[in-house]
C-alpha cells in the first residue's frame, strides 16, 4: 500500500469512542452540521481554484470535487427532509480554523499546507462515516456507508496534488506534523458537538 493509497491511516489518532457515542445519540443536530460541512468543502475547493489559477490540473480536479460536494449537500438536505430534521443555524466549531492557523503564510509552502489540511479533513470525514454507519438508523446508516467511499477519493486527490507541489519539501514529514495538530483537535474536550469536533461533555449535549 502506497502513501497515497493508505486511506485514513495517516491520521495521527483515531476518533474517541466517546465522540461516536455522543454522535449516535445526537444524530439529528449532527446531520445539520454535516450539511454545513458539505457546503464548506465545496467552498474550499472553489477558493483554491481562485487562489491558484495557474495550476490547471489542480483547478480541474477541484472543480469536479466541488460539484460532488454540492451533490452531497443536496443529498444530505433531502435526507434531513426525509427524516424530519429542520435546518438550523449553528455556530462554527474550532476544527477547520484550528488547522488553518498552522498553515504557512508564505507561498509555496502555504499551498502545500492547504492541500495537506484538505487531505486530513477528508480523511477524518471518511473515518467518522465508517464509524457511524453501523450504529445509525436507516436509511442514514447506508447513506453514510456510501459517503465513506467518496471521502476516500477526496483525500487521495488532495494528497496527490500535495505531492505534486511539494518541490524539495518533505511533504510526508509536514503531513505528520499537521496530523498531530488535527489529532489534538478531535481527541481533546470540546464545547460543541460537530462532525469534526472533539469530545463534548454529555451534559452539554442536551442543553
Amino acid at each position: 500500500m502506497t502513501d497515497l493509497e493508505a486511506g485514513a491511516t495517516f491520521l495521527a489518532a483515531p476518533t474517541p469512542a466517546a465522540w461516536v457515542e455522543a454522535a449516535v445519540a445526537n444524530w439529528r443536530p449532527l446531520l445539520t452540521d454535516h450539511a454545513n460541512c458539505e457546503k464548506k468543502a465545496a467552498s474550499t475547493a472553489l477558493a483554491l481554484i481562485f487562489a491558484y489559477p495557474e495550476d490547471i490540473a489542480l483547478g480541474v480536479a477541484l472543480a469536479r470535487l466541488a460539484r460532488e460536494e454540492l451533490r452531497h449537500f443536496e443529498q444530505v438536505v433531502r435526507m434531513m427532509q426525509r427524516l424530519g430534521v429542520p435546518f438550523e443555524r449553528q455556530q462554527p466549531g474550532r476544527y477547520a480554523s484550528g488547522l488553518r492557523r498552522h498553515a504557512a503564510s508564505a507561498e509555496p509552502r502555504r499551498k502545500l499546507d492547504l492541500m495537506l489540511i484538505g487531505a486530513l479533513i477528508e480523511a477524518r470525514s471518511c473515518e467518522r462515516f465508517r464509524l457511524l454507519a453501523p450504529h445509525l438508523p436507516e436509511p442514514l446508516g447506508d447513506f453514510y456507508a456510501d459517503l465513506e467511499r467518496a471521502e476516500a477519493r477526496h483525500h487521495e486527490l488532495y494528497l496527490e496534488h500535495a505531492a505534486a507541489n511539494a518541490g524539495d519539501v518533505d511533504w510526508r514529514a509536514r503531513l505528520r506534523g499537521l496530523a498531530e495538530v488535527e489529532a489534538d483537535l478531535v481527541t481533546t474536550p470540546d464545547t460543541v458537538l460537530r462532525f469534526h469536533s472533539g469530545v463534548v461533555p454529555i451534559l452539554r449535549l442536551t442543553e
